[in-house]
């Protein structure tokens, strides 16, 4: 991902606020056969404060990504969308896309069967927490049995990132005045362009920017 230093996003903890909340992500390596992908969900290690994550892949991706024996690159995504160059007002302008992502690059470390068990727990605990009637991993009709013959199927891992890129384009190069009325255009329920995912994200950013002043 090419950078920016108007739109850089070093800071971990907002790039583990990105993970936290945008945990579906895509897990890219090069192979002999060439460039191959993958979508996983993926979680922040809860052991550690940096952006190590761990997850899982479903067998035999593990064997098509080399997993734990070269690099690979897991692209995060956040809240992204289409920016009219009619939102910023009577200007010379072009439109844009506004977007949120991080690519993570490293060699993972493969887990151990019980490691992996935790981390899938985990990740159904995270996902069913919502529902009013959660259905928990290793509750009935799920037995003991079944899961690990689940678990079977899997192969965990924890990736320590060597390398990483985050990127929050949000119209920082905009006035105040252009970047509010952007903000309206995407909570506008009548557009098709409507996303308030995005639009809170640089109400946030604008706020942010601002307190610094």
């Amino acid at each position: 991902m090419r950078q920016n230093p108007s739109f850089a996003m070093s800071d971990v903890s907002e790039i583990r606020r990105l993970v936290e909340q945008n945990p579906w992500v895509t897990i890219v390596s090069s192979t002999d056969d060439g460039l191959v992908a993958s979508h996983y969900a993926v979680l922040l290690d809860p052991d550690r404060e940096d952006l190590t994550i761990v997850g899982h892949v479903g067998k035999p991706d593990d064997l098509i990504h080399g997993l734990g024996e070269r690099e690979i690159l897991v692209v995060v995504q956040g809240p992204h969308g289409y920016i009219s160059p009619g939102w910023y007002g009577d200007t010379q302008s072009v439109p844009t896309w506004n977007f949120i992502s991080a690519h993570l690059s490293g060699v993972p470390e493969l887990l151990s069967p019980e490691e992996n068990l935790a981390v899938l727990e985990r990740l159904v605990a995270r996902f069913e927490s919502g529902l009013p009637q959660p259905r928990l991993m290793w509750a009935p009709p799920n037995d003991p049995e079944f899961v690990r013959r689940l678990e079977k199927g899997t192969v965990g891992f924890r990736l320590t990132p060597t390398r990483v890129v985050g990127k929050r384009k949000l119209s920082q190069n905009k006035t105040d005045d252009v970047v509010e009325n952007v903000i309206v255009e995407l909570e506008a329920g009548s557009s098709p362009y409507a996303d308030s995912r995005l639009a809170g994200e640089m109400r946030r950013d604008l706020e942010t920017r601002r307190t610094a002043r």
